[in-house]
């Protein structure tokens, strides 16, 4: 039988470490700007100071993960969407058979606040879903040292590495690798890194 022809979305050559991606500040700004949003207007909504969210565009502060996903809500865009450009468009199918191919140097990564880093997995588009892999180095944080957070969706996490923490109001969970969780972003919690390793997670958002 034949064989069929090897699908090549992507230089088979390329390099499988993810790209650095530009900076996530400037995709804020891009699209507050997009969406007819004003910085003292996303200022308010978040709680925080005009002047915070200029340092945040301009890349002189980075955001936390907290503070990036409040203010993708806040705009009204997917977490991926502060990924990189190709989210806001449907990548089409490479061949007949209708799939979508992204090769592992093709994804961008964006490094947060305390050093936490987020790489886009889903290939291509994906309404209504966020599919991401983190690090989360020793000693870093989600958010602040003692305060939870929430937001819209529901999530599913896997840990393939390391150790991470959880805090729920009542509780704590230690998620070790092969554990897997999924809980209402509803509820408040905080993701940390108390272990001696980097802590590598993938996550699944769904949005209603």
């Amino acid at each position: 039988m034949t064989q069929p022809p090897l699908a090549d979305a992507v230089d088979q050559g390329a390099a499988a470490t993810p790209q650095p991606s530009a900076s996530v500040g400037a995709r804020i700004r891009d699209l507050r700007q997009a969406r007819g949003i004003s910085a003292r207007f996303l200022a308010k909504t978040l709680g925080i100071s005009p002047s915070a969210v200029s340092q945040i565009e301009r890349g002189v502060m980075q955001p936390s993960v907290s503070r990036l996903i409040a203010i993708t809500d806040a705009l009204g865009v997917p977490l991926v969407a502060a990924f990189d450009p190709a989210s806001d468009r449907p990548i089409e199918p490479v061949g007949p058979s209708g799939f979508t191919l992204q090769r592992a140097g093709q994804s961008p990564v964006i490094v947060l606040d305390s050093g936490v880093s987020f790489r886009r997995l889903t290939p291509g588009s994906s309404p209504g879903v966020d599919y991401f892999e983190s690090i989360y180095p020793t000693g870093a944080s989600a958010h602040g040292a003692d305060g939870l957070f929430h937001h819209e969706g529901y999530e599913v996490g896997t840990v393939v590495a390391g150790e991470l923490t959880i805090d729920f109001e009542a509780e704590r969970v230690i998620l070790r690798a092969g554990d897997a969780i999924s809980y209402p972003c509803s509820v408040p919690h905080r993701l940390h890194n108390t272990g001696e390793t980097d802590a590598v997670a993938h996550w699944l958002i769904v949005h209603a």
